[in-house]
């Protein structure tokens, strides 16, 4: 089975000029723990993970420097650069190795460097629970 059977392909996306604040809105209310950084030219440059926020906000050493990183922060300011990446015709096992060699939870799908979609551990998990894999 290929990535691009499994892999969802409406993703919410977020710039690398968002303040964190606005991006933990966009993850909260689409129910993900993970946005991919797009720059100017829609090219993948991240990935802002709760992961990412919850880093920063253990490294603030004040309570008001912990407010700073909601408002006063930008996403490349925390973000985690250059995530890695899967093709659509990539197998789903040599991604799911990926995901475990790198120890990350998702891995981007771009298709000539353009962004289409997004493969997860728990989209992966769900195939193999439904005998799909």
């Amino acid at each position: 089975m290929k990535v691009a059977e499994l892999m969802k392909t409406d993703l919410k996306t977020v710039a690398p000029e968002t303040i964190v604040a606005d991006a933990l809105v966009m993850l909260a209310e689409s129910h993900i723990s993970g946005l991919p950084v797009l720059d100017h030219r829609g090219r993948l440059v991240g990935v802002l993970s709760t992961t990412d926020v919850l880093q920063a906000l253990a490294d603030a050493p004040s309570p008001t420097d912990r407010e700073r990183v909601f408002d006063d922060t930008f996403v490349r300011d925390i973000m985690t650069p250059r995530s890695m990446t899967v093709t659509p015709g990539t197998e789903v096992m040599e991604a799911a190795r990926e995901m475990l060699s790198l120890e990350v939870h998702r891995l981007f799908v771009e298709d000539h460097t353009e962004l289409v979609g997004v493969i997860s551990q728990t989209d992966i998990v769900g195939a193999v629970a439904t005998a799909r894999v």
